[in-house]
């Protein structure tokens, strides 16, 4: 079993990395919402599928994402391309959230996974999802705005969770946190 990379990335396009791990090229299949590029040095926790004809090697880089994505595999009908596709579309904390809270439509956003399968996976890993109940099962009227602003001004829903992520939680006023959303943005 591969279950950890750490290397240099020396190509990267279309939700693949090669990493060089000392002078041996991984392909690894990552999340498409994965801010790599060329010359990065990181660390991917992997999951490898084996099948009679190749080995598959899939990288994140928190071990936690990792989880998920086995847990996705086990629901019936769900395979390493539509849990990847989950994967890229949501962030960790709002794929937790949504199966949680039975939010199947939200699942079915990702391509390749459609209403049925959004419900299988809700029905199959609601109660395995629990372990993760240190995360918030709400988002609050005010996070919510702010990722509404800033996919208006052209960010993917992934990039507006992660910047909300990085916020302070003593913010008080919206328009205090769309800001430094947008620093941390780059914008």
């Amino acid at each position: 079993m591969i279950a950890l990379l750490n290397g240099n990335v020396i190509s990267a396009a279309d939700g693949r990395v090669i990493l060089d791990v000392g002078g041996v090229g991984f392909g690894v299949f990552v999340p498409a919402s994965l801010a790599i590029h060329v010359g990065d040095q990181v660390v991917l926790h992997t999951y490898l599928q084996v099948r009679e004809t190749e080995l598959t090697l899939y990288g994140f880089t928190e071990p936690e994402e990792k989880d998920l994505f086995e847990l996705l595999l086990g629901v019936s009908g769900v395979g390493p391309k539509a849990a990847l596709s989950v994967m890229s579309t949501l962030a960790s904390e709002t794929l937790r959230r949504a199966i949680l809270n039975g939010q199947a439509e939200v699942l079915a956003r990702a391509p390749g996974v459609g209403k049925k399968t959004g419900q299988a996976i809700v029905l199959h890993l609601k109660d395995k999802i629990k372990r993760y109940e240190g995360f918030a099962t709400h988002v609050s009227e005010d996070d919510a705005d702010v990722i509404a602003a800033l996919t208006a001004l052209g960010f993917s829903v992934v990039e507006s969770q992660r910047a909300l992520q990085q916020l302070p939680q003593d913010l008080e006023t919206l328009d205090d946190k769309i800001r430094l959303a947008l620093t941390y943005l780059g914008q």
